[in-house]
């Protein structure tokens, strides 16, 4: 009944009304586009909030990784001065804190960040979400080395669910997939934050 009383209305409009009326119709649909991409527009700016790789210490650890935020991802760098695997790591997650900047990257002077952690577990990455370790790359051959490249490094945290991604990425031709279990680090680094925070309070 609605649809045939809309075309009596229709047949009875001289051509010139109709074009008026397809106008109106063409200008609504598109402010409606323009309003939904407008709100796309802001949802996407106040999701991308990060967009470079922040240097921490012990004392900042809680407060960046664990009270991150709702559902955020945070990439944590453990490296040190001088080794070239680890400066190799860096400049990778600089690029892609720029790639991926809804992803939270952070990155810490191993022994400023733990108290003796040791060398040979180094570089170091640690992946979190809400807080909780995800999923962690511990030493030079879970990086497959200096051979380790940008789109290797990316497929992993993709591959952990750290980067977001509006199509799937694929695994780079190539790519030999080392690793390891890093419980023991993990452990490692939960205990040293644990004595720092202790010491700073202890100095207050």
């Amino acid at each position: 009944m609605q649809m045939a009383r809309n075309a009596q209305i229709l047949d009875s409009k001289t051509i010139d009304e109709l074009d008026e009326l397809e106008d109106e119709e063409e200008e609504r649909v598109l402010q409606e586009y323009k309003r939904k991409r407008l709100q796309e527009l802001r949802d996407n700016a106040s999701r991308a909030r990060y967009g470079e790789v922040i240097e921490i210490s012990a004392v900042e650890y809680i407060k960046q990784v664990n009270q991150a935020g709702e559902d955020v991802w945070v990439v944590l760098h453990l490296y040190k001065s001088g080794m070239p695997l680890c400066t190799l790591i860096n400049d990778h997650l600089r690029q892609l804190a720029l790639k991926y900047p809804t992803t939270k990257f952070l990155k810490s002077i191993s022994t400023v960040c733990i108290q003796n952690y040791p060398d040979k577990n180094l570089p170091t990455i640690f992946v979190y979400n809400n807080g909780e370790l995800k999923d962690q790359l511990i030493g030079p051959f879970a990086f497959n080395g200096m051979k380790c490249r940008f789109q290797d490094l990316e497929w992993k945290l993709y591959e952990f669910g750290a980067l977001e991604t509006k199509e799937k990425l694929e695994k780079p031709e190539g790519m030999i997939d080392a690793r390891n279990n890093g419980d023991a680090a993990n452990e490692f680094l939960k205990s040293a934050i644990r004595q720092s925070m202790r010491g700073d309070d202890d100095d207050d």
